[in-house]
């Protein structure tokens, strides 16, 4: 057992723990329940829950979590719109963000594969210097887009 103080008591019985935490008006909690015998302190529980929810949230501020952002093209897209969409994607990318490059077609659009395929290969290009291609999404042999993670 372990006072309110933070001294080490020794192995007491259960109800001369109990009788010392209600002489001090706190509680006897069991911090290792597992160990051989168990170990308990005489704290407040309620301090003891409230910290544990302060450094959870404090935990949860430094945890940063990876957005996908996505961009829409089209086969036909105009030279100065791809340098647009080209120019956010990379400030997706600096600020840590994955980026999804979806690929639109209309109608007879989807029988220029090579066309596709030659967009993704000068969107990986333009952007080797920042990020890498992690996957190319296919749907029924069609490509319809990729997904790009920045370079560490």
């Amino acid at each position: 057992m372990i006072d309110q103080n933070g001294q080490q008591v020794g192995v007491v019985p259960l109800a001369e723990a109990l009788r010392r935490a209600e002489e001090a008006q706190l509680d006897l909690v069991e911090v290792a329940p597992d160990a051989k015998p168990p170990v308990c302190r005489i704290e407040d529980y309620k301090k003891v829950i409230y910290d544990r929810k302060r450094r959870a949230r404090e935990a949860k501020k430094k945890h940063k979590t990876i957005e996908v952002k996505e961009v829409k093209m089209r086969l036909s897209i105009d030279p100065h719109d791809y340098q647009t969409k080209m120019s956010h994607a990379r400030e997706f990318l600096e600020k840590g963000n994955k980026v999804k490059f979806t690929i639109m077609y209309r109608g007879r659009e989807r029988a220029f594969q090579d066309r596709a395929q030659h967009l993704i290969d000068q969107i990986t290009k333009d952007l080797e210097d920042v990020a890498i291609q992690e996957s190319l999404s296919r749907t029924n042999n069609l490509i319809t887009g990729a997904v790009f993670a920045h370079k560490k």
